[in-house]
């Protein structure tokens, strides 16, 4: 069956090359997209480069080069992916989104989420592909066991409250979601869901869509789903405040609420909360479970391995298994081997050594504990530490179970679930890995500033007075007359020397010998500030020397 499929696709993406090199565009828009699907792509990116065409599909979460075709085919490749989508031919300045539904020759039936952007190099086209031909997962499939799946379930039992799901953008909260719902989606439930957009068509949900340029939002939404009498309502995504307090406000009503939010873990999500401004109270009253989740790949089967980690991540990885919660169920034999595995990469895989992909849970049931918690204002870290020891698994902890196990690799565990903890870890080891190249370059540093300082004392004692930066403020803008006269002693005594007549200002200079000017102590322009302050040889000797210049610039003075 496997090697059918590999023929398969080898087959499909000879006809993506026979439809290139023809140049047949409608062939080759429709090969893409089936060919994208057999090799359960989520994402068809079309990029315009200089002087070639470049398509990617994200194929687990990684995007993955599969063909490039001549820039003299993408206006008709363009043009045809905007005649399937109703977008606009002839605009080709502005980023335009739409959607289609295309139904492939084996009949598999597709939504398309269709995105263009203009770029120097012409219009980039995305394409999100929702099979609506997959079936929901199983809870179970996704990857929750355990102490997580427990407490997932006595959550659903609840008759209200709300359950919320976080992650970045494409970790699968919305499939959490749907498979949530399939355990109550029976016969005596309403559910009703409001979504952007409906990805999956459930029988036995009344499943609606948003439309933000009619106004018709997820708070509107939810709003006008408590006057449908519904038991269960899931809404797509919160987002601000209003969309909140009317969750809350069906919560409080005796409805169960699913939605998703965007943070990093599942106790950052209370400050989340608080930062729209919900009070303590009715988080804690109203808040039943908080889903983090995160979607790591899975080891190829066909060219699976056995990979032995290095020290730093297995010291990373008994400490995560020593602050594992006793009653997660965990084989014995298991945490004592610490056998971990790897893919080597095969045709089935493309050579990646990953196929398919695997949840991470880090679950947080609101206990009373909990709840006491969030209303005395409790640090997140606190609340963690305290969920932690209710038995709560941590992403990181779930991704090593998962590791061995033998689903997913440590790299791709320590990936998307590293934990402060580990972070720590591992910012230390760096730290003190480049810690033998600091001092060398602070001694160095040390050695010249030591140079610099003789060098400037130096200067010191052969240049003249120092003079205030109200009284020569002309002077600190030539920086070459003070180089000059620091280098050499010589010079020094050799510039009253010169023919040139001094200014006014500096009369009193011939009386004074070079030699005694260091000895003075720079009091006659603080004491008396309406005399003029008296110059040095060198200072006469810069504004002489720019006297020719400032008498070309003006004819008049001379």
């Amino acid at each position: 069956m496997e090697q059918q499929k590999q023929n398969q696709n080898t087959d499909k993406f000879k006809q993506l090359q026979e439809a290139i090199i023809a140049g047949n565009v409608p062939q080759l828009v429709l090969v893409m997209i089936s060919y994208a699907l057999d090799l359960r792509s989520s994402d068809i990116h079309i990029e315009p480069e200089k002087s070639t065409i470049r398509v990617r599909y994200r194929v687990d979460g990684v995007l993955r080069q599969i063909v490039e075709y001549p820039p003299n085919l993408h206006p008709a490749v363009v043009s045809r992916i905007k005649i399937m989508s109703n977008l606009k031919i002839d605009e080709q300045r502005i980023p335009q989104d739409g959607r289609t539904e295309v139904t492939t020759k084996d009949g598999r039936e597709m939504d398309l989420r269709v995105s263009t952007l203009p770029t120097v190099n012409g219009e980039k086209v995305v394409m999100r592909i929702q099979d609506k031909t997959r079936k929901i997962p199983k809870i179970e499939d996704l990857g929750v066991r355990g102490n997580s799946l427990k407490y997932l379930k006595k959550a659903l039992s609840f008759p209200n409250g709300i359950i919320l799901t976080t992650g970045p953008t494409g970790s699968g909260k919305t499939t959490t979601l749907y498979a949530a719902l399939q355990i109550l989606n029976k016969i005596d439930v309403n559910i009703l869901t409001i979504e952007d957009p409906v990805e999956i068509q459930i029988n036995g949900l009344n499943q609606s869509q948003v439309h933000p340029d009619i106004n018709y939002t997820f708070a509107s939404g939810l709003r006008s789903a408590l006057r449908q009498d519904p038991d269960i309502i899931m809404v797509g995504e919160i987002r601000d405040r209003e969309t909140m307090d009317t969750a809350i406000e069906a919560s409080l009503t005796g409805h169960l609420v699913f939605s998703t939010i965007h943070t990093n873990s599942a106790a950052e999500t209370l400050t989340r909360i608080a930062n729209m401004g919900v009070p303590p109270f009715l988080t804690a009253s109203t808040l039943n479970l908080i889903i983090s989740q995160r979607l790591v790949r899975k080891i190829c089967p066909e060219c699976k391995q056995e990979f032995k980690p290095n020290k730093v991540t297995m010291s990373a990885v008994k400490n995560a298994l020593k602050n594992l919660h006793p009653d997660e169920p965990l084989d014995e034999k298991l945490k004592k081997d610490l056998i971990f595995y790897s893919g080597k990469g095969c045709d089935a895989c493309g050579e990646t050594g990953y196929k398919g992909r695997v949840g991470l849970f880090e679950i947080m049931l609101i206990t009373d504990n909990i709840k006491n918690m969030i209303l005395t204002d409790k640090t997140v870290t606190d609340i963690e530490k305290a969920a932690l020891k209710e038995g709560m698994v941590s992403l990181e902890q779930s991704g090593i179970i998962q590791a061995l196990l033998g689903n997913t690799s440590l790299e791709e565990v320590y990936r998307v679930a590293k934990s402060s903890d580990i972070a720590l870890t591992f910012d230390k080891i760096s730290a003190e890995s480049s810690a033998a190249k600091i001092p060398q370059a602070k001694s160095s540093k040390k050695v010249e500033e030591s140079t610099e300082d003789v060098k400037a004392e130096e200067s010191v004692s052969q240049e003249p007075t120092p003079q205030t930066q109200e009284s020569t403020p002309d002077i600190q803008t030539a920086p070459p007359a003070p180089a000059e006269s620091a280098t050499p002693v010589e010079p020094a005594p050799q510039i009253p020397e010169t023919p040139v007549e001094p200014s006014p200002p500096a009369e009193p200079a011939p009386q004074q010998p070079p030699q005694a000017a260091p000895e003075q102590p720079p009091q006659d322009p603080q004491q008396d500030p309406q005399q003029p302050p008296q110059e040095s040889p060198q200072q006469i000797d810069v504004e002489n020397a720019m006297k020719p210049f400032t008498d070309i610039d003006n004819p008049s003075k001379t």
